[in-house]
C-alpha cells in the first residue's frame, strides 16, 4: 500500500510503501478515503513537536474511510461501514484520563491507504457527510464542541481567526443560539465569517488592541473566548473576556510573552484547557451535526499524491477552514 511518513530532521513528508496490515482480534481494517491536517500535524512533520517523533512514523490523527475487514470478536462495525477516527484512541467516556498514545506520534496515523485500528477507537460517519467532510471532525470539530460547551442564547462567544477549530466553534455556537464575534486579518475572511453567522469581525492587523474593541462591541466582554494563539494572544483575550467569563485554551500557535496574572485575576475569569474530547463526546456531537445538517467548511481538498503540497498550503495559506487530503 502507499503511504507517507515523517523524515529525520523534519521536512516534507516522504512517500513509502508498506504491506497492507491484517486486523488482529478486536481490530478493523479501514480503507482510508480521506484525512485532514491539524496544526499539531504540521509541527510533527517539521520536527517541531513537543515530543520526539521517530522517522518513518505515518502522520495525521484524523481520517475517515470504510471498513474492509474485521478481526475476531469485533461487534461494533461490519464490513462496508463508514467510520472516522477518534483523536484519543483510548478515551471512551468520562473525565480526561491522561495523554495516552496518539496517532501520528506514538502510533502510525491516517496518511496511508489502509490502517488497522481497535474498533473502540472509531465512530460512525454522520449520514449526510462525505468522507472528506468526516475527516475534518476528530480533532478540530470535537475541540470546538468541547470549547463552546455550555454556551447558549444570550451569551457572546469570541473566536480567533478562520482555522478549523474557530470555524467549527462559530458554527456550533450559532446552533446553540449564541452571538459570535471573530477576529481575522482581511476583508474577504471577514465577509465569509459574517456569512457563517459572526455578528462582528475585528481586524487584528488594523486593530492590534482588539480586546478593547470586543469589550466595546459586547458592552462588557465575551462570555467565552476560544483561545487559539496562546501566549501570543492571551493578553488580548483577557481584555476581551467578560468579568466572570471563560477562556477556552485550545492552542498555543502565536509567539508572545504570555499573560499578566494580575490583569487576569481582576477579570475573575476562568482559564480552561481543552484536550479535544472523548468518544462519547464525539458521538453526541455527531448527533447534533446530523440533526441540524451542519456541513464542515473545507478550504481545499488535495489528492493523496500531493500530500506534501497540502502541508505547504496549510503552513503558508491563506486558508479558511480545513485542509483535506483525498485518498
Amino acid at each position: 500500500m502507499r503511504t507517507f511518513q515523517v523524515v529525520a530532521g523534519g521536512g516534507p513528508v516522504a512517500p513509502a510503501t508498506r504491506q497492507v496490515p491484517t486486523p488482529s482480534a478486536g481490530e478493523v481494517l479501514v480503507r482510508v478515503k480521506a484525512s485532514s491536517i491539524n496544526a499539531r500535524d504540521l509541527l510533527i512533520v517539521s520536527g517541531r513537536y513537543s515530543i520526539e517523533v521517530p522517522p518513518g512514523r505515518i502522520p495525521l490523527s484524523d481520517g475517515a474511510g470504510v471498513v474492509e475487514a474485521v478481526g475476531d470478536g469485533v461487534s461494533r462495525f461490519r464490513v462496508g461501514d463508514r467510520v472516522v477516527s477518534t483523536f484519543h484512541p483510548t478515551w471512551l467516556y468520562g473525565r480526561f484520563p491522561e495523554w495516552g498514545e496518539l496517532h501520528g506520534t506514538q502510533r502510525d496515523g491516517w496518511l496511508t491507504e489502509y490502517l488497522a485500528v481497535d474498533e473502540q477507537s472509531l465512530v460512525a460517519v454522520p449520514e449526510q457527510l462525505s468522507f472528506e467532510e468526516a475527516a475534518t471532525l476528530p480533532c478540530a470539530a470535537l475541540t470546538a464542541w468541547s470549547a463552546v460547551s455550555g454556551v447558549g442564547p444570550g451569551d457572546a462567544l469570541l473566536v480567533q481567526g478562520s482555522g478549523g477549530v474557530s470555524v467549527f466553534a462559530l458554527q456550533f455556537a450559532r446552533l446553540a443560539g449564541a452571538r459570535v464575534l471573530a477576529t481575522t486579518s482581511g476583508d474577504e475572511k471577514a465577509r465569509r465569517l459574517g456569512t457563517l453567522g459572526a455578528s462582528d469581525v475585528v481586524n487584528y492587523v488594523s486593530t492590534p488592541e482588539w480586546g478593547a474593541r470586543v469589550q466595546a462591541l459586547t458592552g462588557g466582554g465575551a462570555d467565552r473566548v476560544v483561545e487559539i494563539g496562546g501566549a501570543g494572544t492571551l493578553a488580548q483575550s483577557i481584555d476581551a473576556v467578560a468579568h466572570g467569563g471563560q477562556i477556552a485554551l485550545v492552542g498555543n500557535l502565536a509567539s508572545g510573552s504570555g499573560m499578566d496574572v494580575t490583569r487576569f485575576f481582576r477579570r475573575a475569569a476562568t482559564l480552561r484547557s481543552i484536550s479535544v474530547g472523548s468518544r462519547s463526546d464525539f458521538e453526541r456531537m455527531n448527533k447534533v451535526i446530523g440533526r441540524h445538517g451542519l456541513r464542515p467548511v473545507i478550504d481545499r481538498v488535495v489528492p493523496f499524491e500531493q500530500a506534501p503540497e497540502a502541508f505547504a498550503h496549510f503552513e503558508n495559506g491563506p486558508r479558511f477552514g480545513k485542509v483535506v487530503i483525498s485518498h
